[in-house]
């Protein structure tokens, strides 16, 4: 008889169930970890029993086996944070980092910065990525993102820009212009000229300058007069004046500029040791209308140093960085990876992956790239668990452990009844 072969596949069933809850409970148990993947369990009939002296085939099951766990790689949603390195794949990929020497792979990308500046998961593991250059030039060799004591050089003003409307009605100053005499802190008369405005430039060190520009009507037009302050104006001292050159004027009949729209080369000869400095001036767009003076605009091209005071990273992957002197620049770009079969790789704990035999070589290239998603910045991919469908699964796997032990206890009775015939 096969009631010892019936008992046996109630006891296949329970294990098998029992199995299950576990994958059911891990889901469960992880339904708020970031990128957390969830798994299904997937079961198989044995059959290895045939019997025999009955017309056709005639094979009778043994029980239930499992054939596997299969992690479900489907989108998780996404939360927004309020840190820039969080991060969120919207599509395939994994996050490379580098853990102990060994390279992982990741969905999870709560980052944060270490003492040294690298970029990193919660566990100390390296993010992975492309270094760029002083000037912001991307290599091509993944390295450990590192961000930390970056600073943004000072750039020496080389071009100024000035746009004002002079007023046609105006006259000669009373006075004539005299130019700032030698070792001068006081600043040119106010009846030697009609307008002025100021703007500050820098020096390659940096260091911060007062340009101020003097209009001055003269018989055929106006001319600017470019004086500056040096060394440079400090809470107990008072720089000395020089002129640095000066620029005639002329207007069309229509208000327009007819000549004196760049200045020459004029140079700064700067006593803190810093370079020379050699600016050039553009009026372009200077007016002489029957209206009030006015500044259109005024600028220069140069700046301070300035330290790092803000890291942003676009869905690219790009990772740049914003300085307290107002610029910008690209200091690195994450790489993602992805595979073929990524069932296959293998679990390492922390929501960490490794590449395995089955799953196949990693193709690594920058996000939006060959068939990679896209990274969210601020964003953090969550766990793509279903409660509904967990609850439901744990419901059928309860069913099913209650169904196999009334076959044991079934089987049991049977057992019992057997026996008691010799009585």
């Amino acid at each position: 008889m096969s009631l010892g072969a019936a008992l046996y596949t109630g006891v296949s069933g329970l294990n098998a169930m029992g199995q299950e809850l576990s994958v059911i409970g891990n889901n469960i148990a992880n339904v708020n970890t970031v990128g957390y993947k969830g798994s299904t369990m997937n079961f198989g009939d044995i059959l290895s029993q045939t019997l025999t002296g009955l017309s056709g085939t005639s094979q009778v099951g043994r029980g239930v086996d499992v054939n596997g766990v299969t992690p479900v790689f489907s989108q998780g949603t996404f939360q927004t944070t309020s840190s820039s390195l969080d991060l969120a794949i919207d599509g395939d990929g994994f996050f490379m980092v580098k853990n102990n020497g060994a390279t992982e792979y990741t969905r999870a990308g709560n980052f944060q910065l270490d003492q040294s500046g690298n970029i990193t998961t919660p566990t100390g593991a390296v993010l992975q990525g492309y270094l760029a250059d002083a000037t912001g030039t991307v290599s091509g060799q993944i390295a450990n993102l590192k961000v930390l004591a970056t600073q943004s050089a000072a750039l020496a003003t080389s071009n100024g820009t000035v746009v004002v409307n002079l007023n046609a009605a105006d006259t000669l100053p009373s006075a004539a212009w005299v130019s700032p005499p030698v070792g001068s802190t006081t600043a040119p008369a106010s009846n030697t000229y009609n307008y002025s405005t100021s703007d500050t430039v820098y020096d390659s060190l940096g260091t911060a300058h007062q340009v101020s520009v003097y209009f001055e009507k003269t018989a055929p037009g106006w001319t600017a007069h470019y004086v500056y302050q040096d060394p440079p104006i400090a809470p107990a001292t008072v720089g000395v004046y020089h002129e640095a050159g000066t620029q005639a004027l002329t207007f069309q009949p229509n208000g327009t500029l007819a000549t004196g729209a760049s200045s020459a080369a004029l140079a700064f000869p700067w006593t803190n040791g810093s370079t020379a400095g050699s600016i050039t001036f553009n009026l372009t767009g200077t007016t002489q209308y029957g209206s009030d003076y006015a500044i259109t605009s005024i600028g220069q091209n140069g700046y301070a140093s300035g330290t790092m005071s803000n890291l942003t990273i676009d869905d690219k992957g790009v990772v740049t960085g914003t300085f307290t002197n107002g610029q910008t620049r690209t200091l690195a770009q994450v790489c993602l990876a992805k595979f073929e079969a990524p069932t296959e790789l293998s679990k390492l704990g922390d929501n960490m992956y490794a590449q395995s035999s089955s799953s196949g070589q990693p193709i690594v290239g920058d996000p939006q790239t060959s068939g990679l998603g896209r990274t969210l910045s601020n964003t953090l991919e969550m766990s793509n668990v279903d409660l509904a469908t967990e609850f439901t699964n744990l419901i059928s796997a309860q069913r099913g452990f209650e169904a196999n032990t009334k076959i044991i206890t079934t089987t049991d009775q049977m057992l019992n009844e057997l026996i008691s015939i010799k009585q």
